[in-house]
């Protein structure tokens, strides 16, 4: 089934949510917070796919601005992701689901799996290939 997409109800997403160019902390974590909710969303419409993509544009940019990378490793950039979002190890549980894996990828004693890496990259947000 192919959806098709609506200008007006377009229009309406935009008018409630009000996306624009993210220029503070407090606005990538209100975009951040609708881009969530619509990730999860079941039965998605076009209309809300298309507002998520702009929000995770807008999301990448603020924050490559905002965290310049360089050059990093998979480890160094879960920690800079966890430390921009004020994560500590013991909530990498409830993202990788065992304390043992965890404590070991937050130590760096332990490379980032594939399967751990594209669940690291859709809690993010981010592309998994920047976890392995």
């Amino acid at each position: 089934m192919t959806l098709t997409f609506n200008p007006e109800t377009y229009g309406r997403l935009l008018t409630r949510y009000q996306p624009k160019v993210i220029e503070t902390e407090a606005e990538n974590e209100r975009a951040i917070a609708i881009a969530e909710k619509l990730a999860h969303r079941e039965n998605r419409t076009a209309e809300e796919s298309a507002l998520f993509k702009l929000l995770i544009a807008l999301i990448e940019k603020y924050e490559d601005e905002q965290y310049p990378m360089g050059n990093s490793t998979p480890h160094s950039m879960l920690l800079h992701l966890m430390e921009a979002r004020g994560l500590e190890e013991a909530d990498l549980i409830g993202i990788i689901g065992s304390s043992a894996v965890a404590s070991e990828i937050f130590q760096g004693s332990r490379e980032i799996s594939l399967a751990e890496a594209m669940i690291l990259g859709e809690f993010f947000h981010v592309d998994f290939r920047l976890f392995i």
